[in-house]
C-alpha cells in the first residue's frame, strides 16, 4: 500500500464513499478509511446509512407493510387468505442480505474506480498526515494532498435514560429485534422514531411515543404535520406531546418512563424503549493538535458553502458539517468536493435538499413550507389536491394525504412543494428538479403528466395554485 494519495477520505458511508467513487473517476489516486463494526463482528463500508440506518429501516418498513396489507387491505381487493403470520427470524434475515448485498456493492464500486479501501480508524494530523489504525491495532501514517472529513453522526444521549442494549435501545438495536414487543415506547416524534413505531406497530405492538416538543413535525409544513398526526392516531400510535422525559428505569416487569406534561408527573411501563431523540456529529478521536479544523459550539466541523475547512486542502462533508442530516445531502457535498479537489466547478444548491419520512402514508417536502413563506411577507398562493380524487390511489387503496403547492404572487415562482400520501418520496423528485431550474408554477401547469398516475396530483396542484384544476373542484 502506498503511504502517500492525491485524497484520503476518512469516513466510508454516504457523503465518504461517493466522495472516494467520484475523485478515483477523476483520476486521483484515493484512500478511504472507516472503521464500521457490526454487531456479529464483521466489519463494513456504509456508514449508519446502510448498516444501521436507511437501508435497514426501508426493509423492514415494506415488509411490516406488506404484512399490514396482507391482514387488513386484501380482502378489499378479493385476495381470500388463511391466517396471516409474521416470522420475524425471515423477515430480520432477508434485511440482513439487503444490508450485505449493499455495503458489498461499496467495494465493487471502489474497485471499479480503483480508491483503495482501508478498514480502521483515521485521525487527521497536522499538514494533511492522516493516522490510520487498522482494526490489528497496528498504526500507519499516511500523507495526502487533500483529505476529506466524513465521520458522520450518532445517536443522541437523553441524561437520564442510558442505554443498556437490551432494554433501552437506540434507533440500531431498535432494527435488530428479534421479536415484537408486546409495549414498546419511543423517545422522540421525529423521522427516526415515527418509521420505527410504525414498524412494530403494524407487527401488533402497543407504540406511545413521547415527544418533548407541543408541536408535532414542526420542521414540516402545518397543514402536513396536521394531516401525519390524523393517520399515525387512526393507525394506533399514541403521540404524546409536550412530554418531556427525566428518566428510565428498568425493573422486572419492564422499563417505567418518567416524564412531565401539562398534567404534571407521569409514568409510562414499556417492555422496550427507544431513545430516537436526532443525531449528533461524530468526531471521537477524529482531530489532532494543529490540524487548523475548528468544531462549532455544537460539535460540527465549521465548513463554507463548498465545504471547505479553513485549513489548507481539508474538506468535511456530510453529517459531520452543518445543515440536514441526510444521506442524499452528504452524497451531492462529498461528490462536490471531489469535483473542486480536480479542479471542476461544483456547486449543491440547498434550497432543493427533500425531506421525507417513509411512513404509511410518505411524507415528502422540498423548499419552503407555508409558515416560513407567511413569516418572509411575501404574497403567496397556494394549490392543493387530494389523492381521494386520484384514479390511480384508489385503484391502490391509497387515497389518505394530499400534494400541496406554494408559489409567489409576484412571479409565480415556485417556492415549495409538499407531499403526503403513497408513493411521496418518489413523487417529490419532480418538484426538487423544478426548484433546481427555478421553475414557475405554469412550468408544472404545462407539463403532460400520463393517466392514471400518482403524479397526476402534483399537476392537480399546480393548477389548483391559479384556480384551473379539472379533477376536484377549485376553492
Amino acid at each position: 500500500m502506498s503511504d502517500s494519495f492525491d485524497v484520503i477520505v476518512i469516513g466510508g458511508g454516504p457523503a465518504g464513499y461517493p466522495a472516494a467513487i467520484r475523485a478515483g473517476q477523476l483520476g486521483l489516486s484515493v484512500a478511504c478509511i472507516d472503521g464500521w463494526k457490526n454487531y456479529d463482528g464483521t466489519y463494513a463500508f456504509g456508514g449508519t446509512c446502510l448498516n444501521a440506518g436507511c437501508i435497514p429501516s426501508k426493509a423492514l418498513l415494506e415488509s411490516s407493510e406488506l404484512y399490514h396489507r396482507a391482514t387488513a387491505e386484501f380482502a378489499v381487493h378479493g385476495i381470500k387468505t388463511g391466517a396471516v403470520s409474521m416470522d420475524i427470524a425471515a423477515m430480520q434475515k432477508r434485511k440482513a442480505g439487503i444490508v450485505k448485498a449493499s455495503t458489498q456493492g461499496i467495494l465493487a464500486l471502489f474497485k471499479a474506480a480503483k480508491v483503495t479501501p482501508l478498514t480502521g480508524h483515521g485521525r487527521l494530523l497536522a499538514n494533511r498526515q492522516v493516522e490510520f489504525t487498522a482494526v490489528d491495532g497496528t498504526k500507519k501514517t499516511l500523507s495526502a494532498k487533500h483529505v476529506v472529513l466524513a465521520s458522520g453522526s450518532t445517536p443522541a444521549k437523553l441524561p437520564g435514560v442510558p442505554f443498556d442494549g437490551d432494554r433501552v435501545i437506540d434507533s440500531w438495536g431498535a432494527l435488530e429485534l428479534a421479536a415484537v414487543p408486546k409495549r414498546l415506547g419511543v423517545i422522540g416524534a421525529g423521522v427516526i422514531g415515527l418509521e420505527l413505531g410504525s414498524v412494530w406497530r403494524r407487527l401488533g405492538a402497543e407504540v406511545t411515543v413521547l415527544e418533548a416538543m407541543d408541536a408535532f413535525l414542526p420542521m414540516a409544513d402545518g397543514q402536513l404535520a396536521k394531516e401525519a398526526l390524523k393517520h399515525f392516531t387512526k393507525q394506533g400510535v399514541n403521540i404524546r406531546l409536550g412530554a418531556k422525559v427525566s428518566a428510565a428505569e428498568v425493573g422486572k416487569d419492564g422499563v417505567t418512563v418518567r416524564y412531565t406534561d401539562k398534567s404534571g408527573e407521569q409514568a409510562l411501563v414499556v417492555d422496550r424503549l427507544v431513545v430516537a431523540i436526532g443525531r449528533k456529529p461524530y468526531t471521537e478521536d477524529l482531530l489532532a493538535e494543529g490540524t487548523g479544523v475548528v468544531l462549532d459550539p455544537r460539535g460540527f466541523i465549521v465548513v463554507d458553502e463548498h465545504c471547505h475547512t479553513g485549513a489548507e486542502n481539508v474538506w468535511a462533508v456530510g453529517d459531520v458539517v452543518r445543515g440536514p442530516m441526510l444521506a442524499h445531502k452528504g452524497k451531492e457535498e462529498g461528490v462536490m468536493v471531489a469535483e473542486r479537489i480536480a479542479g471542476h466547478h461544483a456547486e449543491v444548491n440547498y434550497r432543493a435538499i427533500p425531506s421525507v419520512i417513509y411512513t404509511a402514508p410518505e411524507m415528502a417536502w422540498v423548499g419552503l413550507t407555508e409558515e416560513e413563506v407567511k413569516k418572509s411577507g411575501r404574497a403567496y398562493k397556494v394549490g392543493s389536491f387530494p389523492f381521494l380524487a386520484s384514479g390511480r390511489a384508489r385503484a391502490m387503496e391509497a387515497t389518505g394525504g394530499f400534494c400541496k403547492v406554494i408559489a409567489a404572487v409576484d412571479d409565480d415562482e415556485l417556492l415549495g412543494v409538499h407531499i403526503i400520501g403513497p408513493m411521496a418520496g418518489e413523487l417529490i423528485a419532480e418538484a426538487v428538479l423544478a426548484l433546481e431550474y427555478s421553475a414557475s408554477t405554469e412550468d408544472l401547469q404545462l407539463t403532460m403528466h400520463a393517466h392514471p398516475t400518482l403524479s397526476e396530483a402534483l399537476h392537480e396542484a399546480a393548477l389548483a395554485v391559479d384556480r384551473k384544476a379539472i379533477d376536484f373542484p377549485n376553492r
